[in-house]
């Protein structure tokens, strides 16, 4: 596993098997989930990644459920 940040694009990445070839991608809010061809999750990418993040903190602070 491989994690990275661009601070410029504000996007974290985090590449899951960089042995398996992406096939497809699926984009729901802030997070794409790229998907080998058999649907195993190869990558995933969590744009708006500090605000994403600072949700996270902030909610796991209060116990609270966080949406995605």
């Amino acid at each position: 596993m491989k994690i990275s940040y661009d601070r410029e694009e504000d996007i974290l990445t985090i590449e899951l098997d960089a042995s398996v070839p992406i096939d497809h991608a699926e984009h729901v809010g802030s997070v794409i989930l790229h998907l080998s061809p058999d649907d195993r999750p190869v990558l995933l990418e969590i744009l708006r990644a500090s605000e994403f993040l600072a949700g996270l903190v902030k909610a796991s602070m209060r116990a609270e459920p966080v949406t995605v």
